[in-house]
């Protein structure tokens, strides 16, 4: 199963990346479960410098922007 952890405070981005998400796995019945890491000192630890952040099995894929559909469905299906 791939681990997804979605890294942000809460912010339209970081929602945005969460649904986008949720709803590339569903579309596309991918074994995977979805965590938001929210704590500041947690998402530190990924040596991220901007939100959203994307990781796949705790691989950082992205951080800073919303990838493009297709982007995210790669690194989900890697997993």
């Amino acid at each position: 199963m791939t681990a997804v952890k979605i890294l942000g405070s809460g912010c339209a981005k970081c929602k945005t990346l969460h649904a986008r998400v949720q709803e590339l796995i569903t579309q596309n019945n991918i074994m995977a479960t979805v965590i938001k890491v929210e704590d500041l000192v947690e998402i530190m630890k990924y040596g991220i410098l901007s939100t959203p952040g994307l990781v796949v099995n705790e691989q950082v894929k992205s951080a800073g922007s919303v990838p493009k559909d297709e982007q995210i469905l790669a690194w989900l299906k890697e997993g």
